[in-house]
């Protein structure tokens, strides 16, 4: 459903962040890209969406196509309406307007009142506190209500691409295995693609049928769950787990450069 084909991106006309990204999303699948702050990753996100322009940035090479239709540098507006929809970091509701008023703005572009509804249903259902805090002023929530209101919001758009940049930034580990519990629910129940960016690797590979490792704007690792969870290096630098004390030291492996800073 989603192609990233040799993807360059520059900000400014100077700053290069991608080189020859290559990313497949299949329908209904749920992705995850993984990688260091700064590797490249909100911007690959950005680049999907047709946010880079907002930025000054630009994908300057190669070819991104969603269902076949090629959206390179398109309007996000016109990619939004191909159903591609992205739920930004940072919690950024509409905080002076009410939980309602915030999940009726991702239906905006719809008419139709009786899905309209049924729809808020849904939402109600895979966020049982919501309807508790209808005209609650949404920047009052606490953050963990925040992101149920942003995930709702976005299902109000009826996304068949759904792309999430840090879901559980900031929130206490059993309401962030909540919140990937409740997306991976919503992925089966819904049949939605999803692409996610998480710097909670453990429970992101979890949930995930094919992930990405970025480093210093390029892909350098992909493969399934099970190719990840198994990867002696994606264990020891992102699952926090111990490598064999006899294995060579992770800088000496050549094929796959990391540029850690606490490696520098």
């Amino acid at each position: 459903m989603l192609s990233l084909s040799n993807v360059d991106v520059i900000y400014g006309g100077v700053i290069q962040v991608l080189r020859s990204t290559n990313i497949e999303v299949g329908e209904g699948q749920m992705a995850v890209l993984l990688g260091a702050n700064g590797a490249g990753k909100s911007t690959t996100l950005k680049a999907i969406s047709g946010l880079l322009h907002a930025d000054h940035g630009e994908v300057t090479a190669g070819r991104i196509t969603f269902d076949g239709v090629d959206i390179t540098n398109a309007d996000p507006t016109g990619i939004f309406g191909q159903g591609v929809v992205q739920v930004l970091e940072g919690r950024r509701v509409l905080e002076h307007l009410t939980v309602l008023q915030n999940l009726m703005v991702g239906a905006h572009r719809r008419s139709d009142r009786a899905s309209v509804n049924a729809d808020l249903d849904k939402v109600f259902a895979y966020f049982p506190v919501l309807p508790n805090l209808l005209n609650r002023t949404a920047g009052y929530l606490s953050g963990g209500e925040m992101q149920m209101l942003l995930l709702g919001r976005a299902l109000m758009a009826r996304p068949r691409l759904l792309i999430l940049d840090e879901p559980s930034m900031g929130l206490a580990p059993m309401l962030a295995q909540q919140v990937f519990e409740t997306i991976a629910r919503i992925k089966h129940d819904e049949g939605l693609t999803v692409l996610l960016v998480e710097q909670n690797a453990s429970a992101a590979i979890s949930q995930c049928d094919y992930g990405y490792v970025m480093e210093g704007g390029r892909i350098v690792l992909h493969g399934t769950r099970a190719d990840l969870e198994e990867n002696q290096d994606v264990q020891e630098f992102y699952l926090g787990l111990s490598g064999d004390a006899d294995r060579p030291s992770f800088r000496d492996v050549k094929h796959y450069r990391r540029r850690k800073r606490w490696l520098g």
